[in-house]
């Protein structure tokens, strides 16, 4: 019952010939319609309460056996992650913290990760995490470092450092540019074949290690003369076998013959593009981990890709979007500015270096400029000079990677604390209630945002002064980034004219902490020992 397509472009063609108002008409009636539809339309309150509430719900979703949540697929979902790890730090409840590292240990130990190489895959096609669709993905391999890391600080189980520093190894070696910037992705698949690269045959196996040790090795990491997955082998070690020291220190020995192996195949392809949005994912990952892992070297890593990306990938005080073999697309997303933003106030924490909070300031008032939506208080996708969309994107859900807008949020809450300027709060404020509308609707697509608003409820910032405050700084930076502020101030002008440690500074002894939390801080601290017992008590 519907027009042919050749007599509807009939009636289009006369409609541009003789009714061309019309076509206006419709045309302005149309765009109308859906900015309002894209506009949130009531504002919901949450607060701690709710965030506890919200964390149950989602944690009651989890596989208690496979960790995850329950089903398959099964992806990493590291911002819901997060968000239990958040309801643990506010709660002290264990049972969100052993949700959190059982689903990373469940991670780590499966098809999932890379046992040769190092990296997760982008997901599992089953609930055990044993069968990956192989595609590697730099922003899967950041958010989850951060993790890790967070993990390893809380149980010192070896399993999360040893991953961490894996998938750093195999980020520095397959996917580090000659300039420091970090590549996209690694395809599934070779030679035709999804997987082919990193499956192996029980003959293989031996044929490389020899008898004892392929049958030693094999027993290990689930690799059977059948497969344990369409006639192949995927290296596993679900199966949960007691090792000793002495095994981990074999085993190791044998993975590396077998990655020098695998490097002779044909390997899958490389998408070698540097995303600014992506690469700023993994820059503040490196620089959060490198602090918690004691890994200065994970540091250096972060400011040389960050460099690539302020020298070769910015124009003015505007960012691009992607760069590959000296092409830049630009102007760049709204991702590219609040990732890369996040980036540079997490080196700017790190480092105390004045040009990342110069160049966060930088990026965040081009952000307003040329993405914020002034009526509705949240953010654009497309910045108002690209021509190429017929109506500029307003989404605040997450992805696989977490909403522009939610992590706006979270910089300008840094940013208010650490550029001494209380108009971001302001900022971070409309934005958090804005987004907030469209969370009330969708809770579980915006979880990002829920993490951004337990930062702002719960923030502890931790002002270091005097000659002493690098060692200060060192202790407060080892606490879970998550919820913690580091700034250092040389005088009480370097803080907010309402900041409640205004006074509490000019009448500092010498070197010291201040734990601040919502209006009241501490008295100050002079032993770094005594930074994280203070953050504690202030939070009581």
């Amino acid at each position: 019952g519907r027009p042919a397509f050749v007599d509807v472009l009939r009636e289009v063609a006369r409609l541009l010939r003789e009714e061309p108002n019309r076509i206006e008409q419709t045309r302005s009636a149309l765009f109308s319609r859906l900015a309002e539809r894209a506009r949130p339309t009531s504002r919901v309150t949450i607060g701690l309460k709710e965030l506890d509430a919200a964390a149950m719900q989602v944690g009651n979703m989890f596989d208690q056996v496979n960790g995850g949540l329950r089903g398959a697929p099964k992806f990493p979902q590291p911002a819901i992650l997060e968000m239990l790890w958040r309801a643990g730090l506010r709660s002290n409840d264990a049972r969100f913290f052993e949700i959190v590292e059982h689903s990373l240990a469940r991670m780590s130990e499966g098809g999932i990760y890379d046992h040769l190489g190092g990296g997760f895959s982008r997901y599992s096609v089953d609930e055990r995490w044993l069968v990956p669709h192989f595609e590697k993905m730099l922003y899967d391999n950041a958010q989850l470092l951060e993790l890790l890391s967070l993990a390893w600080r809380h149980s010192k189980n070896p399993l999360f450092a040893e991953r961490a520093r894996e998938t750093v190894a195999w980020l520095s070696r397959e996917m580090m540019g000659d300039q420091g910037a970090f590549f996209s992705s690694l395809d599934a698949d070779s030679e035709g074949e999804e997987g082919k690269f990193y499956v192996w045959s029980y003959a293989d196996v031996i044929k490389v290690l020899g008898q004892a040790d392929g049958e030693y090795f094999a027993r290990h990491y689930d690799v059977r003369p059948d497969g344990n997955f369409e006639g192949h082998s995927i290296l596993n070690r679900l199966a949960g076998l007691d090792r000793t020291a002495e095994d981990e220190s074999r085993l190791t020995q044998f993975r590396a013959k077998l990655l020098a192996v695998r490097d002779a195949r044909i390997r899958p392809g490389l998408d070698d593009k540097v995303l600014a949005d992506w690469n700023g994912l993994m820059i503040a990952a490196l620089v959060n981990s490198a602090l918690i892992l004691d890994e200065p070297d994970w540091l250096t890593m972060a400011r040389r890709a960050f460099d690539f990306i302020v020298r070769t990938m910015t124009k003015g005080d505007r960012l691009g979007h992607s760069w590959r073999d000296g092409k830049l697309l630009f102007p760049g997303l709204a991702s590219d500015f609040a990732t890369m933003t996040r980036a540079a106030l997490s080196l700017y924490e790190a480092t105390g270096e004045r040009s990342y909070i110069e160049q966060a300031l930088t990026w965040q008032n081009s952000f307003d400029k040329h993405y914020a939506d002034a009526e509705a208080g949240a953010y654009f996708l497309s910045s108002d000079d690209a021509d190429d969309l017929v109506l500029r994107p307003h989404s605040t859900q997450d992805d696989a990677t977490p909403n522009p807008n939610s992590v706006a949020a979270h910089n300008l809450v840094r940013l208010a604390v650490l550029s001494g300027d209380d108009k971001w709060r302001t900022r971070a404020d409309r934005l958090i209630e804005t987004t907030l509308s469209a969370a009330g609707r969708n809770l579980f697509g915006h979880v990002a945002l829920l993490n951004a608003l337990d930062l702002r409820l719960r923030a502890a910032e931790i002002v270091v002064t005097g000659p002493d405050a690098g060692r200060l700084a060192r202790a407060a930076l080892n606490l879970p980034y998550l919820d913690r502020i580091v700034l250092r101030a040389s005088t009480a002008a370097d803080l907010p004219s309402a900041h409640p440690a205004q006074e509490k500074l000019k009448a500092a002894p010498g070197s010291a902490a201040f734990v601040c939390v919502g209006e009241r801080c501490s008295l100050p601290v002079t032993d770094a020992n005594q930074i994280a017992p203070a953050v504690s008590a202030m939070r009581q």
